[in-house]
């Protein structure tokens, strides 16, 4: 298990991320139902082909984060997240601030560092329509489409649509690739195991937003890459 696997595995036994994972599983089946035939991915090899662009456009998230990073510490705290997130015209109760904040810091140390910020932002963009985040106000249309390329990859791998992987569902994908672009079977066991951090058998969004991360090899200030 990596750094932040077991990290996650200790803060996810008091169930205080429950509200917000369970509102991502329900925006990521409307998603995959309105985007049902219009699917970028055939395959898992595809979805790693695209890894140098993932990278190129998450790096550039970099200066987002050091925008918000007001006192230059390499975290973002409470309050910075508030004025991030005012910037952004999400209009947030102090309940779903502290949701969002608690679930994107798996290391508990009260600040949103780079990785878990990249996190943050996405969930963000998903989470736009129901609070009213304005068309593009992320201020990079290739982020946006950076995300909407990630939010595809889940959506690909999630074969039963109900917003969470698990690993007959990677399985699945795997044999339904091209003969050509197939990929090993431990690979694919790997990788879900390198999601699933408290063994659950299933992966929801977030889980698979800091998976895919550590895959795509961003470069991080912090230790939590796998060991």
């Amino acid at each position: 298990m990596s750094k932040v696997g077991s990290i996650f595995f200790c803060c996810s036994s008091s169930n205080k991320y429950n509200r917000l994972d369970a509102k991502l599983g329900r925006k990521m089946v409307e998603v995959k139902r309105n985007s049902a035939g219009h699917d970028n991915f055939k395959s898992l090899n595809g979805i790693i082909l695209r890894f140098p662009q993932f990278k190129e456009g998450l790096q550039n998230i970099r200066g987002v984060f050091e925008q918000y990073d007001e006192d230059s510490n390499g975290s973002i705290d409470r309050e910075e997240l508030k004025k991030c997130l005012q910037q952004l015209q999400m209009h947030m109760t102090e309940e779903e601030v502290e949701d969002l904040f608690h679930s994107c810091d798996i290391d508990g140390s009260a600040g949103i560092q780079f990785n878990e910020f990249i996190v943050l932002l996405c969930l963000i963009y998903l989470l736009k329509d129901e609070h009213s985040l304005t068309k593009s106000k992320l201020g990079s249309p290739q982020l946006e489409a950076t995300f909407d390329t990630i939010i595809q990859a889940f959506i690909f791998l999630d074969k039963n649509g109900d917003g969470k992987l698990n690993r007959k569902e990677m399985v699945k994908a795997l044999n339904e690739a091209s003969p050509y672009e197939r990929s090993p079977a431990r690979i694919t066991k790997t990788r879900f195991k390198e999601m699933d951090w408290n063994n659950s058998g299933k992966v929801n969004f977030r889980e698979f937003l800091f998976g895919f991360i550590n895959w795509v090899g961003v470069d991080t200030d912090d230790d939590l890459s796998p060991t």
